[in-house]
């Protein structure tokens, strides 16, 4: 029998709310908003280096509609004027006053040279002109020709490219080629490397990214990479880990020089970056032999004190200089306390009777670096005391590591004090303080068993010689 046309109505009627049903079920959400797109930096800087007429880094700063409008240049006298062209490409000239210029508010680009061998002034680490190779490659420092906005907030962003030289810079570039950073980063750009070759040296959890900037004549890159991530690995005998995961070295070869050891020094960029010269014909042997990028490496364990105190930084920096190469091996334990004692003997034939204050006060070389390593073993064998023998002076560096950057020499303290369980800092430092530097040390040695001879030393057991142990890595924990 045929259905009647009104039961053929109601079952069309439930077919479709069926089918809708169906669709309403295969229906997807909304497809979400595309990300915005990052926001245009605030600057946009162009670095040029050119050879003709001299060789010169031109340097070309594009300002976006928030800009800053004061700029400042770190390092005084290398920059007199300042190009500057409005919107509508009106030109004018700015006057370098006071290390820094105003531009006007319509400004939308700053130009100026920085002309490189005719700026170099005083030593090796000005680094103001820049230390040119026959190889057309160049080491200089960026505090000396990058200008900066004078207030450098870490929120305005900064675009960074660099043309007519493969460079190095303390930072990495993104997929784009181009560096991001922001304007807080170049307060201190740290060291940079224009042109020569480059190697990685390859550690656990970090890299080393290296500029050699110049031929070496008994020595071949490779060999360079692995005596700098030797230096490195040596690091971990003072902190469980590399300090950064990444940071960039530069080698410059010093022509007609034969010793490894000409100059080193770290710069705080953030992050930081290591310039070592070196003989260009020092050997490979004499290489493994100096304690120079060591030195510089260690500096990477410790926080940035402000303000400045070289007694803490260089006498932490060289107190595990020579304690790291007898806990890797490197070198015997005799061996590390003789040269250990022949730096104290040093440093105490400097003060000539001044009291630790007033060498700290006076923060000469050599000597503040010895009688900063003096303290710091001093500090380090009053913790292990405290301790008995469980922690030491690194692990307040693992502890300052924890807050931040940068130090004061009162969060020092605290940190030791922290570390030792007991307050021994403050203690310590004003027993050394009006005395005669080094005072103490013939007990401090005696107490460790370790005793000077006509040609070293000697150890023997006495009251702290497993805190001794402890210490030159006789006994301690090796690397895990």
């Amino acid at each position: 029998m045929r259905p009647s046309s009104h039961a053929q109505r109601l079952g069309l009627l439930a077919l479709a709310m069926v089918l809708a049903s169906c669709r309403a079920e295969t229906v997807r959400p909304p497809r979400p908003p595309p990300p915005a797109q990052e926001p245009s930096p605030a600057l946009r800087y162009t670095i040029t280096y050119v050879r003709e007429p001299e060789p010169s880094l031109e340097v070309e700063v594009v300002r976006g509609s928030d800009a800053p409008r004061e700029f400042l240049f770190t390092q005084e006298g290398g920059v007199r004027t300042v190009q500057a062209y409005s919107r509508t490409g009106e030109a004018r000239v700015l006057q370098v006053e006071d290390r820094g210029i105003s531009v006007p508010e319509d400004t939308r680009v700053l130009r100026y040279r920085y002309a490189l061998e005719t700026r170099r002034r005083g030593r090796w680490w000005n680094f103001s002109g820049g230390l040119k190779t026959g190889e057309d490659a160049l080491l200089l420092a960026g505090r000396s020709w990058l200008i900066r906005p004078r207030v450098a907030e870490p929120g305005v962003r900064v675009e960074l490219s660099v043309k007519g030289a493969d460079a190095l810079l303390p930072w990495q570039p993104g997929p784009d080629g181009q560096y991001h950073v922001s304007a807080e980063d170049l307060v201190d750009s740290g060291f940079q490397a224009f042109g020569g070759r480059r190697c990685q040296a390859q550690l656990q959890g970090a890299v080393l990214d290296i500029a050699i900037l110049g031929t070496m004549t008994h020595v071949e890159d490779a060999q360079l990479c692995d005596w700098l991530r030797q230096r490195a690995e040596e690091v971990r005998y003072v902190r469980s880990r590399f300090p950064f995961p990444r940071i960039s070295v530069s080698i410059y070869p010093v022509p007609g020089r034969e010793d490894a050891n000409v100059f080193g020094m770290v710069m705080w960029s953030s992050p930081p970056s290591v310039a070592l010269l070196v003989g260009q014909d020092a050997r490979l042997d004499a290489l493994h032999r100096d304690w120079t990028a060591l030195h510089e490496l260690l500096h990477l364990t410790h926080p940035t004190f402000v303000p400045r105190a070289a007694w803490i930084s260089e006498g932490l920096a060289t107190y595990f200089t020579e304690l790291v190469q007898a806990r890797s091996g490197r070198m015997s334990a005799e061996a590390v306390w003789a040269e250990m004692i022949r730096g104290f003997r040093r440093g105490r034939a400097q003060a000539a009777g001044q009291t630790l204050q007033e060498m700290i006060d006076d923060s000469a070389p050599p000597g503040i670096y010895w009688v900063g390593a003096f303290f710091s073993l001093r500090l380090d064998v009053a913790i292990r005391r405290a301790t008995h023998n469980a922690r030491g002076l690194q692990d307040v560096l693992e502890l300052l590591a924890t807050q931040g950057s940068t130090s004061t020499v009162d969060a020092y303290g605290a940190a030791v004090d922290a570390v030792a369980g007991k307050p021994i800092f403050r203690a310590l430092l004003e027993e050394d303080l009006h005395r005669p530097a080094f005072a103490g040390l013939e007990g401090l040695l005696e107490d460790l068993g370790v005793t000077p001879t006509p040609g070293g030393v000697t150890i023997q057991p006495a009251r702290d010689s497993v805190l001794r142990e402890a210490l030159d890595g006789q006994k301690a924990s090796r690397i895990q």
